[in-house]
């Protein structure tokens, strides 16, 4: 396996930082109380099968991050590049990422192996989609599709195949408060 080298002591024990007037939130209930209720289009919006406009975003997106979780609840988010349409769509509720060669920790993957619930997050840079898929993922070591993820006339070794559960358009709202695509802004330079 791999080793993670651990920050000093003093900056991970218990207590290292005062908590003093911290008000944690304590249940579901307060929660709704606090953010409302969500409009009618936001739940309106989720669906389970791809539509034309998310086959849209996906054609045209170089890039999205992977999360996943092992089975004790720890979690990862992998980044996913390749050219725009890099993700192969299979049906209307199957997608498939073909892995390309990386740091080699497969972190996603490993997860994957003890629980199969994943989420994708596409962005298209400068555009303001912001595409969010959940679902059960495996990992494939061959399949016929293999063909059309190849790359330099290289296949994948591995792909990552996705059941789609939910997918919907995220508001674009956390991309222009960041000022992500701007590049007049302060983390550009």
């Amino acid at each position: 396996m791999f080793s993670v080298q651990q920050p000093p002591e003093a900056d991970t024990a218990p207590g290292a930082i005062s908590e003093e007037g911290w008000v944690e939130l304590g249940s579901a209930a307060q929660l709704r109380e606090l953010l409302g209720e969500p409009w009618p289009v936001v739940i309106d919006k989720v669906h389970d099968r791809l539509t034309d406009d998310d086959r849209d975003i996906l054609a045209r997106s170089p890039f999205c991050l992977l999360a996943t979780s092992d089975t004790g609840g720890n979690c990862d988010v992998s980044p996913r590049g390749d050219t725009p349409g890099f993700t192969h769509v299979l049906d209307s509720r199957t997608l498939a990422l073909p892995d390309r060669p990386g740091n080699r920790r497969g972190d996603s993957f490993h997860n994957i192996l003890g629980n199969p619930h994943a989420g994708l997050l596409y962005l298209i840079p400068g555009g303001k989609d912001v595409l969010r898929v959940n679902g059960r993922a495996r990992i494939l070591t061959d399949a016929p599709f293999f063909d059309a993820m190849a790359r330099d006339g290289r296949r994948p070794d591995l792909a990552l195949v996705l059941e789609i559960d939910e997918i919907y358009l995220h508001c674009p709202m956390s991309l222009n408060r960041a000022g992500l695509w701007n590049p007049r802004s302060p983390q550009a330079s």
